[in-house]
């Protein structure tokens, strides 16, 4: 009992600020508008930990690495932590395993979140195309269906673009990403993670 409420706790908690904060980065890497409820609320929740971090870690290329290092800390120490309240034994753990480990849920967490904004902008567009996180998802989803559009024609003009790309995700999940977690996971339980 005790077990399940601190994992409760853990996912609500410390895997949904890993979730904000890798929103962050994926909002600012593809310059969505921030002025709306979901950019505002996302700010407002991470700035606190996000421009500490700027002061001593620089972004590269443009990108804001101190918020995905940011991320990539949180979603370790949610990992390890999960790992403890399981029981399992973490004897033979690396911290480098942990953070491959972390990599591939962010990666996994980034592809339900582009799925999320695809379906919420779906949804919207039905209701009220009109909102004002329209735009913001149309950023977020915009580079990834934009290519697909070029190839898939509308169907009696319904935009099929959005399931596909839904499909495509899905698919990276159970193909790619799911090879990579159980790789991952193979690692760590035996120990070569060092």
């Amino acid at each position: 009992m005790l077990r399940d409420a601190v994992q409760f706790l853990l996912d609500v908690l410390v895997q949904s600020f890993a979730v904000v904060l890798l929103l962050r980065f994926h909002l600012q890497w593809l310059r969505a508008p921030m002025r709306n409820p979901i950019g505002e609320f996302v700010m407002a929740l991470t700035d606190f930990a996000v421009l500490r971090a700027r002061r001593h870690i620089p972004s590269l290329h443009g990108l804001d690495s101190a918020t995905l290092v940011l991320a990539l800390a949180v979603e370790s120490i949610y990992l390890w932590a999960t790992v403890l309240v399981q029981g399992f034994p973490v004897e033979g753990f690396a911290l480098l395993g942990v953070v491959v480990w972390a990599l591939v849920a962010l990666l996994k967490l980034s592809i339900y979140l582009l799925m999320g904004a695809v379906i919420m902008e779906a949804i919207l567009s039905w209701i009220n195309p009109h909102s004002p996180i329209a735009p913001l998802l149309a950023t977020i989803n915009r580079p990834f269906v934009a290519p697909l559009r070029r190839h898939i024609p509308p169907l009696g003009n319904v935009d099929l673009t959005p399931f596909v790309l839904i499909i495509i995700c899905q698919l990276m999940l159970y193909l790619p990403v799911g090879y990579l977690e159980i790789f991952v996971r193979h690692m760590l339980w035996n120990g070569r993670v060092v």
